[in-house]
């Protein structure tokens, strides 16, 4: 058997790879339109709307950084099974971010802050798969990047670390906006369409 091109590969994987991240666009929206249809609840956080935003942006992100994927010349199984794990990981934040069942908890900020520990790991994750999704696109893909993008792992985990130790809502709010910040940041300085 002959091995698949990229040109075979890639789309299969990102039609995968995008429902999974649709998916997770799709429960952040749902949130967002329920929170929209009952305004009068009183059950909303800032803290909480801030995480929605920013994980809204990062599965955006992601599927946008994915598309260098096609410049892979080699893929196997393994690969596979890390994109789509990657993709699973950031579902699963949006999936915490978006209860099916709100009554049990004070409101969203509480709920957030009781399930801040499986957040944060989550998010952890990502700081590392990131780097290794970076890695497996090769040097050319690495190239473009400056350390401004590497010290993302250590001082990403630092601040998870921080938030899963902390209920301060400011402590809180701090770290999502460095994390707001910093993915504004990236957008300016590495997103962009070359000719």
């Amino acid at each position: 058997m002959e091995p698949y091109t990229t040109a075979e590969i890639f789309p299969h994987i990102r039609i995968v790879m995008g429902t999974v991240v649709g998916l997770g666009i799709t429960r952040l929206l749902m949130t967002f339109a329920n929170m929209v249809q009952h305004p009068d609840r009183r059950d909303r956080s800032v803290l909480h709307l801030l995480w929605m935003g920013s994980i809204l942006l990062e599965l955006v992100l992601f599927w946008w950084w994915e598309l260098a994927l096609f410049r892979l010349d080699t893929w196997n199984f393994g690969i596979v099974i890390f994109i789509i794990f990657y993709a699973v990981t950031l579902f699963m934040m949006a999936a915490l971010l978006c209860p099916d069942i709100i009554s049990e908890y004070k409101g969203y900020g509480d709920f957030f802050l009781k399930r801040r520990h499986w957040f944060f790991g989550l998010l952890a994750t990502t700081f590392v798969l990131d780097t290794l999704d970076t890695f497996i696109k090769g040097g050319p893909h690495m190239a473009r990047f400056d350390a401004s993008y590497f010290m993302q792992v250590p001082i990403g985990i630092v601040l998870c670390i921080i938030a899963w130790r902390s209920t301060n809502q400011r402590v809180h709010l701090f770290v999502v906006g460095v994390h707001i910040v910093y993915q504004f940041f990236l957008i300016g300085r590495f997103f962009y369409v070359t000719q």
